[in-house]
């Protein structure tokens, strides 16, 4: 109640202070806020959702400016048109740029930023139609349905609803599946190409969507300046942008507001007191950034926003929070959830095939020329000492490691499949999913929504919308029935695992045993024929074991085929139908356990092999 009452507040602010006689000092200031909010809502997409630092965002503000100050006085066209050809114009920068940028990673990706950034910098101060440093003038005000917006108080209604739209979209976009698609790129490109997810296409999505946000401001920029030349779009720039961002809070949309509502009045504030305090002019309030920005990273990393919410909760209040969707209290979980099934393949038919498998990695033979099968509604175990490959074995089926020889078929004998060769976000759509022996999770996202991500490929029965029409949707929040869709299946395998009362706890508040659980229910909700559990029972209490094991059956029994490597030997030997056992890379035994438990080769592995 409390965060609605500050939400209705702050709104009735901004609406009033135009209309109140207040001086045009603070509605500039208020304008400038708006559009440095814009920018930084682009960075909390790249940098706190995405990972990617950026040094380059003003280049992109450049962009937009540009292009509407050229058309429009040059040739005197329509604003209006100067903003779509911004948006094209950034677009297409963005992507080249990105396609080559984003490949970068670690200190490269923010050194490539600022290569290109700069790049552009020079480009607008070079060339001749541009005007070189001197600019352009003459840019023409915008016109909405005769309405001059020729000042700055006027231009103050267009800038704010643009920022509102743009946080509105942007939340929006970040609670549904390709919004999820982008916060899985913060949990290793494994994890999110596991579920399904293009990992290489969601950053150029971000790329580009936070360039277009950043173009929007410098169109705005240019209309409420009605000129415009390269200073404003050069690295000092775009590494102030950078600083709203991450003092704001990072992953926050209102962290994006509020970083740069604090950032600019402090700068106004520090440029008139800095240079009497010292006796001379300068730049001196970027040291004091640059002193904060330090501080920040000591005490406070995700930026002041989490900590304005944690002071009002100590207060008994909420401020407006980016909420997970879920559903509705009381929301009955049943499979009748809308989405494409997969029908499971006849019992006893062989589904996978692993012939003649090798790894190499160097001299280093990790699996060598291993041979075994699975079929239809069958457990089989793979088992063996530590270092026996048995990790690197499911790496090469889910297609996280190419193999070094021999082949992987996956479906039914007719229809078989080679996979060795493929993608892991290919195997998965074929029908494959997996969970891992170290557990991976995106801690800051609900229960739900982690379950969630891995239905990212499944869809409502005949919807198959292209990328941008995905993105566009959930922009506008035109796939609700799709989300509540997938939100229900998710909720279903929740309560098949035992964490249905946990749908909105975060995921890295759970123990280590339910956030083992949590990923055998995200697999699940990527509606497997095949299902590869890497120790599932590890850091299970016994009765989570039991639950587990029986959880296993019943799928067994719904015609579900299941691959498991598991080193608590009562758990798999009661559960697998078939045993196979490797030891350092080889196949050394196969068959049922009553067999594998009298095997002298497997006793010898075990007794005399090396512990775990």
């Amino acid at each position: 109640m409390k965060g609605q009452r500050f939400l209705l507040a702050f709104a009735a602010l901004m609406v009033a202070l135009p209309l109140l006689p207040s001086p045009e000092y603070w509605i500039t200031l208020a304008n400038y806020i708006g559009l440095y909010t814009l920018v930084a809502l682009g960075l909390v997409l790249l940098t706190g959702i995405g990972g990617m630092t950026s040094f380059g965002q003003a280049a992109f503000v450049g962009l937009g400016a540009y292009a509407t100050a050229w058309l429009g006085a040059r040739y005197g066209l329509s604003p209006w048109l100067g903003l779509l050809a911004g948006w094209c114009i950034t677009a297409v920068a963005a992507y080249g740029i990105g396609s080559i940028t984003m490949r970068l990673s670690g200190h490269y990706l923010p050194l490539g930023t600022i290569a290109w950034g700069l790049s552009l910098f020079y480009l607008f101060g070079n060339v001749d139609f541009l005007g070189k440093y001197d600019g352009m003038t003459g840019i023409a005000p915008i016109g909405i349905a005769g309405l001059r917006l020729d000042t700055g108080r006027k231009m103050y209604w267009l800038i704010w609803l643009a920022v509102a739209t743009a946080m509105i979209g942007l939340h929006n976009l970040l609670y549904s599946r390709p919004g999820r698609a982008m916060r899985a790129l913060k949990g290793g490109a494994g994890m999110a190409e596991a579920m399904g997810v293009d990992t290489a296409a969601v950053r150029i999505q971000v790329f580009v969507i936070a360039a277009l946000l950043a173009s929007t401001s410098g169109w705005l920029y240019a209309h409420l300046q009605r000129a415009v030349n390269p200073t404003p779009f050069g690295l000092n720039a775009g590494i102030e942008y950078l600083f709203m961002a991450v003092v704001g809070g990072v992953g926050s949309v209102w962290g994006a507001l509020l970083g740069a509502g604090l950032l600019t009045l402090m700068k106004d504030y520090l440029q008139s007191l800095l240079p009497r305090l010292l006796g001379g002019s300068g730049n001196y309030e970027v040291i004091v950034f640059g002193i904060l920005i330090v501080f920040l990273l000591q005490r406070a990393r995700d930026g002041l926003w989490p900590l304005v919410m944690r002071l009002a909760h100590r207060r008994g209040g909420r401020l407006p929070v980016a909420q997970s969707p879920g559903l509705a209290p009381g929301a009955a979980a049943t499979p009748q959830d809308g989405l494409s099934h997969r029908e499971k393949p006849l019992h006893g038919t062989r589904l996978l095939a692993v012939e003649g498998a090798r790894k190499q990695f160097g001299g280093l033979v990790a699996v060598n020329d291993i041979s075994f099968d699975l079929r239809a509604g069958e457990i089989v175990g793979l088992i063996g000492p530590n270092g026996a490959g048995k990790s690197t074995m499911f790496n090469l089926m889910t297609g996280v490691l190419p193999a070094s020889g021999g082949s992987i078929h996956f479906g039914s004998d007719a229809g078989a499949q080679r996979i060795d060769r493929l993608p892991a976000r290919a195997i998965v759509r074929l029908g494959i999913a997996r969970t891992f022996q170290h557990v991976r999770l995106l801690p800051q996202m609900t229960v739900l929504e982690n379950t969630a991500l891995g239905g990212h490929l499944r869809r409502r029965h005949g919807a198959q919308p292209g990328r941008l029409a995905s993105l566009a949707g959930a922009v506008l929040r035109l796939n609700g029935a799709e989300e509540a869709a997938l939100l229900q299946a998710a909720h279903v395998q929740l309560q098949r695992v035992g964490l249905g009362e946990l749908l909105y706890a975060p995921a890295g508040s759970l123990a280590l045993g339910q956030q083992r659980l949590l990923e055998v229910a995200r697999a699940l909700c990527c509606d497997p024929v095949l299902l590869l559990l890497d120790e599932p029972a590890a850091g299970l209490r016994y009765q989570e074991k039991q639950a587990l094991a029986a959880l296993l059956q019943r799928l067994r029994g719904d015609g579900m085929s299941i691959l498991i490597v598991e080193h608590d030997m009562d758990f798999v030997m009661q559960l697998a139908d078939r045993l196979v056992v490797m030891e350092f890379g080889s196949k050394i035994a196969e068959g049922l356990p009553a067999q594998i438990q009298a095997n002298p080769a497997v006793l010898e592995a075990y007794l005399g092999g090396i512990d775990e």
